[in-house]
């Protein structure tokens, strides 16, 4: 590739980012690095009615949250700015004029009663729905039907319209997509669609093409939604005199429901209790708070390696990249045309195997951070013991305190299956043994642990296994856990030897023969 690679992700600031256009963030971000080119974020605003408040921090904090920073963007600028679309209105009316000039476009003045009786009336006659173009428009009220002399009064006198391309007829419409080859349209199922609308704001198809060509991109990569608009944009980029610099297309799959049938959405989230967006959303519309990947518990490098494989894979059997890795590994030709069906637990498992190569120092942080917000410490340099005991056993940070609050609490609950099947008087025995060994010693390894209750259980004729969950649940109130020797040692001699006694007294009328 010789040519100096220029992507964007050119979001709307309608609302939080769904993680289906935080993916194709992603792969425009990972095709940039794999060619050394450039990454711009366009914020496309020209739809003020839609304009939701603080949705363009959203995305600029999402993909910063994922460590996608853009080369190019409204807070960082760049050559080619501005880059929110509501600034850069004046590219726009200029080459609107030059297709109305040069007879690819026309003035439409058709008021919206007019449109909706034409509506009404073809719908009634041919018993299908109204499109403007080749058949329709010599019945409408546009530059093409009126006389110049009428147009040009219109105009002068600032009555509303609107700017649409005339769609030529009886053609064919050929654009290459990366991802899906060729793709033929014909001229009859593409309509005049707006490219200026009365307000004198661009629609997204105008502006789009305008600004992909003025900023130079070179491939555009987006959602398939966008695939049955592309043709329109051929023909603009044709008509424009721009056809030799007409970026390449790629048009992603979509992300599936779990199922597989349907397009992942908001709703899907909030019915099955997991997250569809980067970070939290509080809807200023709605008043609803909508939970995020981030406040969820994921981490970044993880939810990323999540997000890359859902519609892509490397032709290995690796699963584990950075980012940096991704970039390496990423190329378009092995992005899947189908869907790609949506796994929450699959994203955990991301998370579980990003947690476990954590340091003991950083899932020590996470603990802090837990016992922080809870009020509490460990004494001296538990937490980093804690931790690292855990690591096995997490899916989130939080789950190193949640699932491992028994370090720092006597149980206030024991698991009923393993009284009921575990607490008998041989066992208790033996537990009251161990406790009293224990009391004996100031400090405990995992060795000495093992050791001393071996001594026991010899000289009570008990094997090892019919104890260990006696002896697991008085100690943690707990069925299974990591090690035991290992929580041993971390809790100490006294603190156990303490619960063992604790746990006979609380469970005495539990104890069986």
């Amino acid at each position: 590739m010789n040519k100096h690679v220029r992507v964007r992700f050119a979001p709307s600031p309608t609302g939080p980012l769904h993680i289906g256009g935080l993916r194709t963030a992603l792969y425009n971000f990972l095709f940039a690095r794999k060619h050394q080119g450039t990454f711009v974020l366009r914020i496309e605003d020209t739809d003020r009615s839609r304009y939701v408040p603080g949705a363009e921090e959203y995305i600029i904090n999402s993909l910063e949250w994922c460590g996608l920073i853009p080369d190019e963007s409204p807070d960082r600028g760049g050559d080619f700015g501005p880059y929110r679309q509501s600034e850069r209105k004046e590219h726009y009316a200029g080459f609107a004029r030059e297709l109305v000039e040069n007879g690819h476009a026309y003035y439409a003045f058709d008021t919206p009663e007019e449109l909706e009786k034409a509506r009404k009336r073809l719908h009634n006659d041919k018993g299908i729905p109204f499109q403007y173009n080749a058949f329709t428009r010599p019945q409408m009220k546009n530059s093409l039907t009126m006389s110049e002399e009428e147009t040009t009064a219109l105009l002068a006198s600032q009555a509303p319209f609107v700017v649409r391309l005339k769609v030529p007829e009886n053609e064919k419409v050929e654009l290459h997509d990366l991802i899906r080859g060729i793709v033929t349209v014909r001229t009859e199922e593409i309509d005049d669609k707006i490219l200026m609308k009365s307000d004198g704001m661009p629609t997204y198809h105008m502006a789009n093409v305008v600004d992909d060509h003025l900023m130079q991109i070179t491939h555009v990569i987006r959602g398939e939604e966008w695939l049955p608009s592309t043709p329109l944009h051929v023909l603009i980029y044709q008509y424009l005199g721009w056809e030799n610099t007409m970026p390449e297309f790629a048009h992603l799959p979509l992300l599936l429901k779990p199922e597989g049938k349907g397009k992942l959405s908001k709703r899907d989230g909030l019915k099955h209790g997991y997250p569809v967006f980067p970070l939290e959303w509080d809807d200023p519309q709605s008043g609803e708070t909508l939970t995020g990947f981030k406040e969820s518990g994921y981490l970044p490098d993880a939810f990323i390696n999540f997000l890359a494989l859902l519609g892509w894979n490397p032709g290995t059997e690796q699963e584990i990249f950075s980012l940096e890795e991704l970039s390496q590994a990423f190329s378009i030709d092995r992005i899947g045309k189908g869907g790609a069906k949506f796994d929450i637990n699959k994203a955990k498992w991301f998370n579980q195997q990003y947690l476990k190569i954590k340091s003991t120092q950083e899932l020590a942080g996470y603990l802090n951070a837990s016992l922080t917000s809870e009020g509490v410490e460990f004494p001296g340099d538990k937490a980093g013991q804690v931790a690292d005991v855990m690591r096995d056993r997490i899916t989130f940070p939080d789950d190193i305190w949640l699932k491992g609050q028994f370090f720092l609490k006597q149980p206030a609950e024991y698991n009923e299956k393993v009284v009921r099947e575990k607490w008998t008087r041989e066992n208790v025995q033996v537990l009251s043994d161990y406790a009293g060994a224990l009391t004996k010693l100031e400090t405990v390894s995992e060795e000495k642990a093992k050791g001393t209750l071996e001594a026991i259980l010899e000289l009570n004729k008990v094997a090892i296994g019919k104890v260990m969950q006696a002896l697991r649940v008085a100690l943690t109130g707990e069925g299974g856990g990591p090690d035991l020797m290992r929580i041993i040692s971390i809790l100490g001699p006294s603190e156990c030897s303490n619960r063992l006694r604790t746990a006979i007294e609380i469970l005495d009328d539990h104890v069986k023969d």
